[in-house]
């Protein structure tokens, strides 16, 4: 423990009086002063006074200073924040108007692009049909001119045919008649014969 001289000074005489009264059986280190066994200086009644003064002043500055610095201080941060947070909200208002308007364009633009994309579709199958109809009349029209080329060979083949059918029908109906009858007919006979059955 740390004692400054005046209290050793003022402790001294009274150590070797007690020394004295106790007839030398205690020593001096160990004697503790009548006047120190007080009570505690914060719960002693007579320094209440300068207690309470020194708490009004202590209480006092620290209201200064809380005022004057800490509370300006907070209160510049708080607008700040508030001024940011007003700004933010301003600029997220805005941006959401722009996404808005954005998105209604993209939704005019697309219904505009469907409603082209179904004119034009349209426009190609018409398109197409016409092809395939002006293909299908030109298809027709040659299997017309064929099948024509066609049944004019045929009438053509059969002609001939029937002229070799009614020449072989002569012959044969020559060779039938003699080998019938025994004699020959004459060709204007056997013509005109053939000629009546046919018919």
């Amino acid at each position: 423990m740390f004692v400054t001289s005046a209290f050793a000074q003022e402790s001294a005489p009274s150590a070797d009086t007690s020394h004295a009264a106790t007839g030398g059986d205690t020593h001096s280190g160990t004697s503790v002063p009548a006047e120190a066994h007080g009570t505690f200086p914060p719960f002693n009644p007579e320094t209440f006074p300068s207690q309470l003064l020194w708490l009004a002043i202590t209480f006092g500055l620290f209201y200064l200073f809380l005022k004057r610095v800490v509370m300006p201080r907070v209160g510049g941060i708080i607008d700040v924040r508030n001024d940011r947070i007003s700004q933010d909200l301003d600029q997220a208002a805005k941006l959401k108007g722009e996404a808005d308007a954005a998105v209604a364009a993209y939704e005019q633009e697309l219904a505009e692009a469907k409603k082209n994309a179904n004119s034009i579709g349209q426009q190609a199958n018409d398109a197409a049909k016409a092809e395939a109809e002006t293909a299908r009349k030109k298809i027709e029209a040659a299997l017309d001119a064929k099948l024509g080329e066609a049944e004019a060979r045929i009438a053509s083949i059969k002609a001939n045919a029937m002229k070799e059918v009614g020449s072989i029908a002569e012959d044969t109906a020559s060779a039938i008649v003699e080998a019938l009858v025994g004699g020959k007919a004459s060709k204007a006979e056997i013509a005109a014969a053939v000629k009546s059955v046919a018919r």
